[in-house]
């Protein structure tokens, strides 16, 4: 490793306990370094990963409640409008089975469970829907971390959301500003953006990450990380393309498990403090590299995705162990104390005697 990049690994790992964002240069530096130098790369951000999360990794699992059908036509998407991908297509699942498999999940040291359905964004039947599965899941796992992803949210279902017991919403990024256009035309990246906010502002956690491997430059890697970072985000999950046969990007192998791990790199000095997740693709993409993955993010998925296998459950807990960590428990932290304030719990509009704030 040459001097100057040693100079700017400490420097980038400097800046990051103090939270504060890698610049530009740096951050284009980092992505472009030798695969000869990765070994360093991965030291650099694990210190950072350790001082704010020690050896803990959080898991999360996925529940897909309705496959397929979607209307938007996001490239990537195995979902989309006019997907050949051979994927399960259903509607809502029965929210007795979800709870069976969060049973199954809380087994396994699953902390939070996410949510999913496709679409552009939940109609308010969808939402009493999501709220009656909470309820049946949260009877049995009152403890249970919620996360819904329904796509773009108004703030009066935001707000049911919360008062069903959801405590966090994803909505995904995806790719920058100007790669957006390219990949999905039925929606803007300015949409991605309110939705965040509008999941913020209602009090619910707010997690939106990204998918890489889609063509997106350097620049646009980076662009996109200044505009997640200014969303202040709670939870990043980073995904790695799956390139299903049948959807624009079905071709698209673009990524090698070194720039994987140099992505992830540069998200965990981008977000610090923030649980940094592993998410879709890691399998395909980082191979055998995934354990230097966990130390530099401090959260996966568990077992399988929205509409692919992932590794078997077992095997991600042995690869935990393998490689010196321990899964999160239910009364640990699971960020830091520095981020407790970004989270807001709502104490008005519906479900109060207040106002609404509109």
């Amino acid at each position: 490793m040459g001097t100057d990049l040693r100079t700017m690994l400490d420097d980038l790992v400097g800046q990051a306990l103090q939270c504060h964002a890698p610049t530009r240069e740096q951050a284009l530096d980092l992505l472009a370094s030798n695969d000869d130098d990765l070994l360093d790369v991965v030291a650099a951000g694990g210190r950072v990963r350790r001082h704010f999360f020690g050896n803990r990794v959080k898991l999360n699992l996925i529940i897909n409640m309705k496959s397929g059908l979607c209307p938007e036509n996001c490239s990537y998407c195995s979902q989309r409008s006019g997907s050949g991908a051979g994927i399960l297509k259903y509607n809502w699942i029965d929210p007795v089975a979800a709870s069976d498999t969060a049973d199954r999940a809380v087994a396994s040291g699953v902390k939070r469970l996410c949510l999913v359905a496709s679409g552009r964004g939940p109609s308010d039947r969808d939402i009493s829907r999501v709220a009656e599965m909470v309820r049946v899941i949260k009877e049995r796992h009152p403890d249970l971390e919620v996360c819904t992803s329904l796509g773009l949210l108004t703030s009066e279902r935001a707000g049911r959301l919360l008062t069903a017991g959801v405590s966090a919403y994803n909505h995904n990024l995806n790719t920058s500003e100007a790669n957006y256009r390219k990949i999905c035309s039925t929606h803007a990246f300015a949409d991605r953006v309110d939705t965040v906010g509008v999941a913020h502002d209602a009090g619910l956690s707010p997690c939106s990450g990204a998918i890489f491997g889609i063509g997106e430059t350097d620049d646009e890697i980076v662009d996109l990380a200044f505009d997640l970072r200014k969303l202040e985000p709670d939870s990043v999950p980073i995904n790695f393309l799956i390139p299903f046969e049948g959807t624009p990007l079905g071709d698209e192998w673009q990524l090698t498990p070194q720039r994987c791990l140099r992505i992830l790199a540069l998200f965990r000095f981008f977000f610090p403090d923030t649980e940094v997740r592993i998410a879709g693709g890691r399998e395909l993409h980082l191979r055998t590299l995934q354990p230097l993955g966990l130390h530099l993010a401090n959260c996966i998925f568990l077992g399988d995705y929205l509409t692919s296998e992932g590794q078997a459950g077992s095997a991600d807990l042995q690869m935990i162990s393998d490689a010196g960590f321990v899964v999160e428990g239910r009364d640990e932290e699971t960020l830091p104390q520095s981020r407790r304030d970004l989270v807001s719990l709502r104490r008005r509009g519906p479900g109060t005697d207040v106002p609404a704030n509109a």
